[in-house]
């Protein structure tokens, strides 16, 4: 099953994937909560994430936690659990 939105196809709803040619942000999701479906894009082009248990990845979890806990409608959400 592939959906459209916009220019962007992708593989089914909650799968993120790359955007390299996107000119700011490096992932897209086409993310779907009950009947509610929104187009997010997240992850600064040229930033890596960082592995696991480092300081750089315990920052990033307790600088943006508000917004990763808002869930699958939010960019912190998805760049929490794709790149960090």
């Amino acid at each position: 099953m592939t959906i459209k939105r916009g220019s962007e196809v992708f593989s089914g709803y909650n799968k993120p994937k790359r955007t390299p040619g996107h000119a700011t942000k490096y992932h897209a999701v086409l993310a779907k909560s009950g009947d509610a479906v929104k187009l997010i894009r997240f992850g600064q082009q040229g930033v890596s994430g960082s592995p696991e248990g480092t300081k750089r990845n315990e920052a990033f979890k307790a600088r943006h936690a508000q917004n990763i806990a808002k869930g699958k409608m939010s960019a912190a959400y998805w760049a929490n659990k794709v790149k960090w």
